[in-house]
């Protein structure tokens, strides 16, 4: 248990008949970028805040760093070494960025110099007098993530860490959160920005109703999404015409406006037969492509949306 970052067997939480979180297993290794994923309701904020003791699951374990977290009976030390950022930052309208910061820096004893590394980190520095209720949503953003920081946690918990952030700003975080992994933070982010998060994480978890229904290295994630053969028509009627004739050989498809998809293996790895048939059935393409499904339509299909 020691050598792990985070660590949950069983964990389960219900809000009265409704199972937000189900007997969920997660091993998390120091110095990893763990991603996580899951649609709204999924389950990712309920996991996050039983992770960090804002509320006790109804059962099943968690630890991090080693030391078991059970709501308020956690040692409080732990929480010198743990960073996190849940439901956006909960900031005080009217102090500037520098009031919260040496504040958060006074009542964890650390020095200035702490406050000005964390502000230069997260480009506040021409912000530094500015109170929070005039800063832009994605410059809050920016303070929630230097106060999770400012006492250089062995472990960063964040839940949507680019919310409201421009590119420019994701790109700034998104470099922030990989120093960290190669200085060996542990970093675990939940994100809806699919991308981002495979292009940042060594592992990924995606949730779906309170169950952890897939985990893998970002890499076997690329290699695991499947290919496809995309047909393209001059009328909508030509694709419903196509669609039939597919469906008699045994392809099913799905319409997208005027085109085609299948993911048959028998269409992926003979799309000349498929042309073929479209040809001879009066529906001839006038566009074929063999592609990789995105990211984001292998996580619709983990999640149900693709049949």
């Amino acid at each position: 248990m020691t050598n792990t970052a985070i660590r949950t067997r069983g964990l389960t939480h219900r809000f009265g008949a409704m199972t937000a979180v189900d007997d969920v297993d997660l091993t998390v290794e120091p110095g990893q970028v763990y991603g996580f994923l899951g649609r709204n309701g999924a389950g990712k904020t309920t996991l996050i805040r039983a992770l960090l003791g804002l509320l006790t699951p109804t059962s099943g374990e968690v630890s991090l760093l080693g030391t078991p977290v059970r709501g308020g009976r956690t040692p409080s030390a732990l929480w010198a070494r743990v960073g996190y950022l849940v439901e956006g930052p909960g900031l005080y309208p009217g102090l500037t960025v520098l009031d919260h910061l040496r504040t958060a820096a006074r009542y964890r004893r650390l020095p200035q110099s702490a406050v000005e590394e964390v502000v230069d980190r997260l480009d506040l520095r021409r912000y530094a007098d500015v109170r929070a209720d005039a800063l832009s949503l994605g410059n809050r953003q920016r303070l929630g993530l230097a106060l999770a920081l400012v006492h250089r946690p062995r472990l960063v918990v964040l839940d949507e860490p680019v919310n409201g952030l421009d590119p420019a700003g994701v790109a700034d975080v998104r470099d922030l959160l990989r120093s960290l992994a190669d200085d060996g933070v542990t970093v675990f982010m939940s994100s809806h920005l699919i991308s981002e998060v495979v292009r940042l994480s060594d592992r990924v978890g995606i949730i779906h109703a309170g169950r952890l229904i897939e985990e893998l290295s970002a890499d076997r994630l690329r290699t695991a999404l499947r290919r496809r053969l995309v047909l393209g028509f001059r009328t909508p009627e030509l694709t419903r015409g196509a669609a039939a004739a597919l469906e008699d050989h045994g392809i099913p498809t799905r319409a997208d406006s005027s085109r085609l998809v299948a993911t048959a293996a028998e269409a992926v790895q003979h799309p000349d037969q498929v042309v073929r048939r479209l040809v001879a059935a009066g529906a001839p393409p006038t566009h074929l492509a063999v592609e990789t499904e995105d990211l984001e339509e292998h996580f619709l299909s983990l999640t149900g949306d693709h049949r």
